[in-house]
């Protein structure tokens, strides 16, 4: 994998870039559709990569190892065969699912052994085995195995979750260094800067990961509940550590203030749930605001979802028909929703490339920033 720096904006730490995976081109800032099972909820694979124009997706390490397991992927010829997906995926380690699954897991040394939501049966994952599951899985971008601390957290507890974070690294550096890819295709390992919400912390973890002089960086352990300054302040203190040369990934973010802010602070990679999870339950994200489709004042509004971004989703159908979709329940309205949502997430970096290269990133940005986020 390779990352070049194409433009710098004058006025922040905004950059555009081009990465280069064997699975193709990712021009950055990006923003990644979550594919968690294999498949970006109630969006066709063609629907990513005509109308989204999605550049990677992400798959989820404890997910695909849960369902369909390793023995279908291995045979199947791994992920990118099994869903069809021809451009990039990236892994994440499984790392989130330890912080999320805290009621049925134990954190030991050695690793997390854990308890299946499918079945109920033990499993335990160490940083070796989550390399070899995402060399089995096949993503042409793998994330260590990290445990994301709660927020708020324990100075103590974030301190010595951080410190095994790091011995974790090391041994998915030894394992991922010792092994070989299974398909063909070359692979590559992002260590993850933790460290809640503690200064000290944060430097301390990002001066260890810039150390390992990886192919490219993470932020993790960040929109887990602290406020939003809170956040940005850990950026800015990470990404003025982390290599300038190096494409810095800021994991499960977020809205498109959130975005937006971090391109200004120096991020190159997004991803987030959100716009699938939030249009599966209406509220869609529209160049003009937020849309709760829910909501009456929608019922006779015949005007395209959003005609400014266009996209099919956005134009074809109606805000009226879209909520009725949504209100009786029909599966086709989740479809359209997501569909739109992730357009309008892959339209919102692009823009901002289009300023970086430019120059006028930064008053666009404050200017989007209040725009984008009100409510319609």
């Amino acid at each position: 994998m390779t990352f070049s720096i194409t433009a710098q904006d004058p006025q922040s730490k905004a950059r555009t870039g081009t990465l280069i995976t064997d699975h193709g081109p990712i021009q950055t800032p990006i923003f990644m559709p979550v594919g968690t099972a294999g498949t970006v909820k109630a969006v066709h694979q063609r629907e990513l990569e005509t109308d989204v124009n999605a550049e990677i997706i992400l798959g989820n390490t404890y997910h695909l190892y849960m369902r369909p397991g390793l023995d279908v992927l291995s045979q199947a010829g791994g992920l990118h065969a099994f869903n069809g997906w021809k451009r990039p995926i990236l892994t994440d380690s499984g790392g989130y699912q330890v912080y999320s699954l805290s009621g049925t897991r134990k954190i030991k040394e050695e690793g997390v052994t854990f308890k299946s939501h499918i079945d109920g049966s033990k499993h335990t994952f160490t940083p070796e085995g989550v390399m070899d599951i995402q060399r089995t899985i096949g993503a042409d971008i793998v994330m260590a195995f990290d445990e994301c601390t709660p927020y708020p957290c324990d100075y103590e507890y974030a301190r010595k979750s951080m410190d095994m974070t790091h011995r974790w690294l090391d041994r998915c550096i030894n394992r991922f260094d010792a092994t070989e890819g299974h398909y063909g295709f070359n692979q590559t390992l992002f260590p993850i800067v933790q460290g809640s919400t503690y200064a000290d912390l944060r430097r301390q973890s990002a001066e260890m990961i810039a150390s390992k002089e990886r192919e490219g960086n993470a932020i993790g352990g960040l929109a887990v509940g602290e406020p939003a300054e809170e956040m940005y302040a850990m950026i800015e203190l990470v990404n003025g550590i982390l290599p300038v040369d190096k494409p810095r990934y800021l994991m499960g973010v977020g809205t498109p203030a959130n975005i937006l802010e971090a391109i200004a602070l120096g991020v190159d990679m997004f991803d987030c749930v959100m716009p699938t999870r939030n249009a599966r339950h209406g509220l869609l994200f529209t160049t003009e605001g937020i849309i709760n489709i829910k909501n009456e004042k929608w019922n006779r509004d015949f005007s395209p979802i959003d005609a400014g971004l266009g996209g099919y989703a956005s134009t074809f159908y109606s805000k009226a028909y879209l909520r009725h979709l949504i209100k009786s329940e029909e599966l086709l309205g989740g479809q359209i929703a997501s569909l739109h949502n992730l357009t309008f997430y892959l339209w919102l970096v692009r823009q901002a490339r289009a300023h970086i290269a430019v120059g006028d990133f930064v008053s666009w940005k404050n200017e989007m920033v209040v725009h984008l986020m009100q409510r319609l």
